[in-house]
């Protein structure tokens, strides 16, 4: 370690010396005290700003080339295929401007460096050029902003009365998951109620439809119908990211938030496609929430309706594991919770 800083030091060193060599030589020429304005370096610099253009520009293709599947991946929901084509028409835009631009900003350094055979033209302004760049992209930027605006608002607009709610629940450093039971209903929720052994999201079992609620170690969802993930956090900011879905929605502390998407491919038929039996789609965390961060991983599991609806028929309220989190209730909504109880059972 010691060694490394050593290194590093010197190297540090050396650059100090060479900048105020290169700085007492600029002063030198200033105030023309150096009659040699251009030197070798200044051919040898402007040689390597070509060099630069091709090599890191044929690294960045064969980069792109490369990783394709890697950052493409297959489409697994409805509106992904409008979301790719959002991202597919910024980058084809965005990309043909960037590699015009730096193709110009390598090559007019190695083309008009300094000679002193030829003297710079004094350009001070020029009205319609500055109209026209600021326009047109003025206008390109806008269509991309109103097409990804458009597609935002479909998105976050009210999901459809027959989608399937899921709450999904950050915490550091897990996802908690939450079912609203057959009444497709969740449950009220308070901070205050959470507990990390048998009440982790703080349901508040006083409202009557949260005595259905259940949780599940796997995001269940059905293929072909809407489903509509209500998202918050317990703790810090976190993110629910499921890249297949073309999903992202920030999940804040006292600011819920929502997303709804269409499944088109069940996990099988996404395994059939590509070929991989132990694919599976998954839920990240896009937020460094912590030294955990990494753990934050959940899986979704896409079936079929019916079978869906038979894996929903066999799953157990948080009240039938643990009934001891309707004890305390008030004796109407008591009796109510024994009947829940007493049909699971």
């Amino acid at each position: 370690m010691y060694g490394f800083l050593i290194a590093v030091g010197v190297l540090l060193l050396l650059s100090l010396i060479w900048m105020v060599y290169r700085i007492q030589t600029l002063v030198s020429v200033v105030k023309g005290s150096d009659k040699k304005i251009a030197s070798s370096s200044n051919k040898v610099n402007a040689l390597l700003f070509v060099v630069f253009l091709f090599g890191a520009g044929g690294l960045m293709f064969w980069y792109s080339i490369k990783e394709f599947d890697n950052y493409n991946l297959p489409l697994g929901s409805e509106h992904g295929a409008v979301t790719d084509q959002l991202f597919w028409i910024t980058m084809a835009v965005t990309g043909v401007v960037f590699i015009i631009t730096h193709i110009l900003l390598f090559i007019f350094p190695y083309k008009y460096q300094y000679s002193e055979k030829r003297k710079a033209t004094f350009y001070p302004d020029n009205n319609k050029l500055e109209v026209i760049w600021t326009v047109v992209p003025a206008v390109v930027l806008a269509i991309l902003v109103i097409g990804g605006w458009k597609a935002w608002s479909d998105i976050t607009a009210p999901a459809p009365e027959n989608a399937h709610v899921v709450e999904i629940m950050g915490y550091q450093f897990a996802w908690e998951v939450r079912y609203p039971g057959l009444d497709n209903v969740l449950g009220d929720h308070d901070y205050r109620l959470v507990n990390e052994v048998n009440n982790p999201s703080g349901v508040d079992f006083t409202d009557r439809n949260a005595l259905d609620d259940f949780t599940s170690p796997v995001v269940v969802i059905p293929k072909g119908e809407p489903v509509l993930f209500k998202i918050r956090a317990r703790d810090v900011l976190h993110s629910v990211f499921a890249p297949h879905m073309r999903l992202k929605m920030d999940a804040v502390p006292g600011m819920p938030t929502r997303f709804w998407f269409t499944p088109t491919k069940t996990t099988a038929e996404m395994r059939q496609e590509l070929g991989d039996e132990e694919f599976v789609y998954e839920i990240a965390c896009t937020e460094i929430c912590g030294r955990g961060h990494f753990s934050m991983r959940r899986e979704i599991r896409v079936v079929e309706p019916a079978e869906y609806q038979e894996w929903l028929k066999e799953q157990k309220p948080y009240i039938v594991n643990n009934p001891a989190l309707v004890e305390n209730l008030p004796s109407d909504l008591k009796e109510l919770a024994d009947i829940t109880i007493g049909e699971y059972k």
